[in-house]
Order: structure tokens, then C-alpha cells, then sequence
């Protein structure tokens, strides 16, 4: 199969050299020339697949220069009962009798990214090999809180690369904060960066974009990739979760095969709930992907309205990881939407670069609104899912998942649609703790804790155990203090190199 640009007609590259690049050199993301379609048949065969065995499956149809063997080995690294505690992988957990929380967080960073950044490094090393490329790959990240440790924790002492992730200073847990600094490995450095999300991210865009920069780079043997959504690789793995959990109903007669299922996906950069899309694409029976933001709800307003506007106040939430205005793999969607129409998605990306904002056409507009549902949760609304599914089913969750069961209610509330529906849980509640204890314990309960010892408090209220990446996480020594401002993620890059 082969992968062009959303931005131009760049001659198209096998899967090996698009996972490398991780972004194509037009400043454009590579999609897939056609998305694979599933028959029914197949997918009655793939019921009883292991999630291992299914991984294998779906990612053969997408890196077909890959051999079979190869993407055995990668997805027989990353899935296994020593990194996600069970052979389960991605277990699903009812609610009720329509409602379903698909738990992607029993990975060793206890967030969904764990599912993607446990299989890249070994899908990205085998593209290097496979390509010919002797260069040290440098993997730059900007996180909001999840992917940095994820991430960092794929590519610790992978041989033949080098990771860099930038973090905003001030727009993380202290638990994720302490995750990336304390990270171990000979290949791995951590930077604060003072900003917010996008400002990490425009400027890991830049530095990508940079082609003068980029051939330096390369006369001292090293090639920029990437690991966040931006790469391919990141996004193939997240496609096989949507799969597995409908397969989990199936086998459980929870749904018929064949019925449709709505799923709720929290997400800020659009790459979680794109993997969704992509799963619907390809056959899976979907009736409605639930798009649920937080306040910084920029998602929200263009799926209503078909205008994208990131000129607006930035908040400052307790569900970071979705504490962003530029949601880049919108920019894919479109791409898909307008039936390959790169002049339209360059357009509206350039307006979004130059003027903050873009409107689509009737078209596309009509095909989005289709296909989605938007709401938001603010932080009381938040607060309150989680108090209120702990009193009503004795289920924990963190903010992010909160967010999209509040928004699951407000679809409920607005559509009357009964249709049994899936929500992405992507985070262990006990990353986000000071929350989490506060909804269900009140605020008694946490004054004068910190987050280590709500660790231990939550633990003792939920019945659950403390994940063993967060346990002991406080008296790790921090190993990484780097600081950049936001307009020097380039100058930071090249000192870390040298």
C-alpha cells in the first residue's frame, strides 16, 4: 500500500518510509492511498482472534512492504502479559446494559498511548533497515501529558535512536511531570517548555518543517522522526482497539455481529478518535463516533458549525492531555472527506497557520456531521461524572474518561439514541488522583495531601491496587531539568545533539 501527503502530490512512499519520516516533507501528514475494506465474512472470523493475533491482521493490510514475520515480531514485543499484566491487552468493562468502557490504560504508562508507543519503536527501526538508512533517528515529541512517558518508555535504549520530548511546564499533572524526569535510558532526554501544548508542538512542527536545519541534521547522521498522532506508525495500532472491543461484545452476545455501536472518544489532537474512524471505514459497524472535548472545546464548535477557530482563550483543565486548539490529525479527516482534495486541506491548514481559523465547505461539512457528534465537559461537569458513576456502577474513572461520559449523556439526552455504545477510558484514575479523590471523597478528604499520598488514599477507597509505574514514583531521582522557551524548541534540539 502506498501513503501520499495531505498538502500536495509528492510521489507516494511504502508504509516503511512514511513511519520514518514520520511527517511528509511537504509539511503534510501521510494517509493511506485507499483505506482497506473488511468483508463481513472476515470480520466474523476475527471475532475470535487474540488481540495479538488481530493487531497482526489489521496491520498487514496496512504495511504491506512489511513481511508477515516482521509485523509478528513487532506486535509480539509490545502486546504481552509482561508490559500489559494480561493477555486481555484492552479489556472492556460493562456499566449497564448499553454502556461499555473500553479500559486502554493497563499498559506500563497506564495511559491509551502505551497501545501505540509499546509496537512504533519496532515498526520504526524495522522501516529504517528496511529503507537502507543507517542515520540515528531522533524521535521528537510534544506532549500534553501522556504520549511524553509513553513514548519515552517505548524508546528507552532502542538501538539507532535518540528521543526528545517537550512538555509545557506549567500544563501537567505532577504525576505525569514526575513520569518524564525521572525517565531512565542512554537515549532519552526531557524539556520543559514554557508554553502551553501548542506552542510545544508548532514548535516540533517547525523544527521538522526547518529544511536547512533538517540537512544539517542529516550531515551529522541523524533523521528527524516523530512519535506523536503526526506518524502513521501512531496511528495503525490505535485502529485495532476499536476492533477488539466490538469482538469483546460479539463474544459476550452483548451485540449481535453486525449491529451497529456508538463510540465516545475523549480527545484533543483528533488522532484517538481518527483511529475510530478509520476502524468505521474499514467495516467495522459503527453508527456514531462521539467526539467529547473539555473546555477547550474547539472541536466542539466545528463539527457544529463547520468553522475551525483556535482565536479563542486557552484553559487550563483537570483532563490536560486534552488541553489543546490545534487538533492536528483534523488535518487526515479532511484529507479523506474531500476525497483526496490536498489543494482544499492545504488551504484550510494555511489558513489555520496565518489567520488562527478556517471554514469548510457544504460538502464536507454535511459528510463530518454525518459521521460525528460533539459536545464538552467543563471541570464541575467533569467532577460530577466522576462522583456519580463511583456511587452508580462503583467504577473509578479518571478526567478524560469522565469528560466523555458526561458528553455520552448529553448525546443520550439530546438524541434519545439507545444504540449500545463504547467509551474510550484513556487513562488509570490514578494518574489523575488529586481529582479523582477529591469527586469521590470530597474535598476534606485531600486537603493537605499531595498527589503521592492520594496515591494511597484512592487505592484504599476504590478497592483497586496502585499501578506499578506510578508506585515509588515520588522518591525517583529526577534525572532531567532542561527548560526551553517556546520559540527555541529548535536551538534545544540541536544543543542536545551536540
Amino acid at each position: 500500500m502506498l501513503y501520499k501527503s495531505t498538502r500536495s502530490q509528492l510521489q507516494p512512499v511504502l508504509s516503511a518510509e512514511a513511519i520514518k519520516l514520520g511527517i511528509a516533507p511537504d509539511g503534510g501528514l501521510f494517509v493511506p492511498k485507499e483505506i482497506p475494506n473488511i468483508k463481513e465474512e472476515e470480520l466474523k472470523a476475527m471475532a475470535s482472534y487474540s488481540y495479538q493475533r488481530l493487531a497482526a491482521a489489521i496491520l498487514k493490510k496496512y504495511l504491506t512492504d512489511y513481511t508477515e514475520t516482521e509485523i509478528e515480531e513487532c506486535v509480539a514485543h509490545a502486546y504481552n502479559r509482561d508490559k500489559f499484566g494480561s493477555t486481555a491487552i484492552a479489556p472492556v468493562h460493562q456499566l449497564n446494559d448499553s454502556l461499555y468502557v473500553l479500559e486502554l490504560w493497563h499498559g506500563p504508562t497506564c495511559a491509551f498511548k502505551d497501545l501505540a508507543l509499546q509496537i512504533l519503536p519496532h515498526l520504526l527501526t524495522k522501516a529504517a533497515a528496511k529503507t537502507g538508512d543507517s542515520s540515528t533517528i531522533v524521535i521528537l515529541v510534544a506532549t500534553s501529558g501522556d504520549t511524553g512517558k509513553a513514548a519515552l518508555e517505548g524508546f528507552k535504549d532502542v538501538p539507532g535512536t535518540r528521543i526528545i520530548v517537550f512538555f509545557p511546564e506549567e500544563g501537567v499533572s505532577a504525576v505525569q511531570k514526575l513520569q518524564m524526569v525521572t525517565q531512565e535510558g542512554n537515549n532519552v532526554d526531557v524539556v520543559a517548555v514554557r508554553g502551553n501544548f501548542d506552542d510545544a508542538q508548532n514548535g516540533v512542527k517547525d523544527t521538522f518543517g526547518n529544511t536547512g536545519f533538517n540537512q544539517y541534521l542529516l550531515s551529522k547522521n541523524y533523521r528527524l522522526s516523530s512519535a506523536n498522532s503526526i506518524n502513521w506508525g501512531r496511528l495503525i495500532p490505535q485502529i485495532v482497539y476499536y476492533f477488539s472491543a466490538y469482538f469483546d461484545l460479539v463474544v459476550k452476545s452483548n451485540v449481535a455481529m453486525g449491529e451497529k455501536v456508538n463510540f465516545v472518544v475523549p480527545t484533543g489532537n483528533f488522532g484517538n478518535i481518527l483511529s475510530a474512524f478509520y476502524a468505521r471505514e474499514m467495516g467495522l459497524p459503527v453508527n456514531k463516533l462521539i467526539c467529547a472535548s473539555n473546555a477547550n472545546n474547539v472541536l466542539t464548535d466545528f463539527i457544529q458549525n463547520g468553522e475551525y477557530n483556535r482565536n479563542r482563550h486557552f484553559h487550563k483543565t483537570i483532563s490536560p492531555s486534552m488541553d489543546i486548539l490545534i487538533s492536528s490529525n483534523l488535518e487526515r479527516l479532511l484529507y479523506h472527506l474531500t476525497e483526496g482534495n490536498h489543494f482544499m486541506t492545504s488551504g484550510w491548514m494555511n489558513s489555520l497557520r496565518d489567520n488562527g481559523n478556517y471554514k469548510i465547505d457544504e460538502n464536507t461539512f454535511a459528510r463530518i456531521h454525518k459521521i460525528f457528534w460533539p459536545d464538552f465537559a467543563d471541570d464541575h461537569e467533569t467532577m460530577e461524572t466522576i462522583r456519580s458513576c463511583f456511587k452508580q456502577y462503583s467504577y473509578v474513572t479518571d478526567t478524560h474518561t469522565a469528560v466523555g461520559l458526561n458528553v455520552y449523556q448529553k448525546y443520550i439526552n439530546t438524541t434519545g439514541d439507545k444504540t449500545k455504545t463504547i467509551v474510550a477510558s484513556t487513562a488509570s484514575p490514578f494518574k489523575f488522583n488529586t481529582s479523582v479523590a477529591r469527586a469521590i471523597l470530597g474535598d476534606a478528604a485531600v486537603q493537605g495531601k499531595d498527589e503521592f499520598d492520594l496515591l494511597t488514599l484512592l487505592s484504599e477507597a476504590s478497592g483497586m491496587e496502585i499501578p506499578a509505574g506510578l508506585k515509588g514514583l515520588e522518591h525517583k531521582p529526577v534525572l532531567h531539568q532542561k527548560t526551553a522557551l517556546k520559540d527555541s524548541i529548535k536551538e534545544a534540539v540541536e544543543n542536545i545533539l551536540k
